[in-house]
């Protein structure tokens, strides 16, 4: 796919895909605490968050290389889950799927010789790497508790920390008026 749609067409879609990627966070994150484990909920309202911010970068992106921005409807997002083992096994799925559409773009970019874009493209690369190990990293603690989500929220308060600093090289979001 990336060989024959460019790199700007592929980006809009992707756009899309982060925000249905958002609101299927926000929907795992609301299993998560109406099932009263508050630390995973809140891994995935910041996943939401994250996904929505990548979004908002790409869209920022296409604004200041003065390319065509279109912001449409979502993809589906999965409401109910057999179980927190699931809904953990659709989050995971949703990392991997987002990391190779981002792959796919700087696919796309580099076939293109589109410099600025693949430029642009790394820093998702980046940041993919560490979301889905994270993601594989609470599969793991999850399986050799023997599912024992107390343990996963206990890894969670331990281990996972959210940054105290914004990444000064993260491309700028929409809407922020940051210049």
């Amino acid at each position: 796919m990336a060989g024959t749609e460019s790199f700007p067409v592929l980006l809009r879609d992707q756009i899309r895909h982060g925000f249905t990627a958002a609101q299927q966070c926000l929907a795992i994150a609301v299993y998560f605490d109406a099932n009263r484990l508050p630390r995973l909920a809140a891994h995935c309202y910041h996943r939401c968050e994250l996904f929505r911010a990548h979004a908002l970068r790409m869209i920022q992106y296409l604004l200041d290389r003065e390319l065509e921005v279109r912001v449409g409807d979502l993809g589906a997002v999965q409401p109910d889950f057999a179980s927190p083992r699931a809904a953990l096994l659709l989050l995971q799925d949703v990392e991997n799927t987002y990391t190779a559409k981002v792959t796919e773009l700087a696919e796309a970019a580099r076939g293109a010789n589109d410099y600025l874009g693949e430029r642009f493209i790394q820093w998702f690369l980046k940041e993919q790497v560490d979301n889905v190990a994270r993601m594989n990293t609470l599969l793991t603690v999850l399986e050799r508790g023997s599912d024992d989500l107390f343990d996963v929220e206990e890894f969670i308060a331990r281990e996972v920390h959210t940054p105290a600093h914004p990444d000064r090289t993260a491309p700028k979001i929409a809407g922020t008026a940051r210049l």
